[in-house]
């Protein structure tokens, strides 16, 4: 819930220890969408691209997609997708309202536990732009660029490597 909202119940920043980290399943389908949807990191010219986008309940059976939750509350913080073959991290994504509160960087490292568990030894990932400052601020080297493929996706993307050791 975003501060302020009318017509809704009050938000409240959680507290790390409130935090917790569980596998997403099917019912999450339409939270995970809607957080992917109204990001703020994909306004602009980055909007086209999550416009139609979809976290169906296929895609969570079939992938290793974890939530980051409020756990008085069950607020959906943020969530990513690891895929193991080849390895790589789909998709992580922090509700607006909880940037800046170390969402991401626990995601991150739970991430890293479970790639890790997984017997990796790292994992791909390939940046929104505008977060390849945070991917490298939990140590993602950059390794390359992935070239535009209009229509789908009209820039560049940096892409990055997460060792798991």
């Amino acid at each position: 819930m975003q501060p302020g909202s009318a017509g809704r119940r009050r938000w409240r920043a959680p507290r790390r220890a409130d935090v917790v980290i569980r596998r997403a399943v099917a019912r999450d389908a339409p939270r995970l969408t809607r957080l992917v949807r109204t990001s703020r990191a994909y306004e602009g010219p980055y909007a086209p691209m999550v416009a139609g986008y979809r976290v169906g309940p296929d895609y969570i059976e079939v992938h290793r997609v974890f939530v980051a939750a409020d756990d008085a509350t069950g607020q959906v913080l943020g969530f990513y997708a690891l895929l193991l073959d080849p390895p790589e991290l789909d998709l992580m994504f922090v509700a607006d309202a909880a940037q800046g509160l170390g969402i991401g960087r626990l995601l991150a490292a739970h991430l890293r536990e479970e790639a890790r568990g997984a017997g990796l030894t790292g994992v791909r990932i390939v940046s929104h732009p505008p977060a390849e400052g945070f991917y490298r601020s939990i140590g993602a080297e950059p390794v390359g660029t992935v070239p535009a493929r209009p229509p789908a996706v009209m820039w560049d993307r940096p892409e990055l490597l997460l060792r798991t050791g």
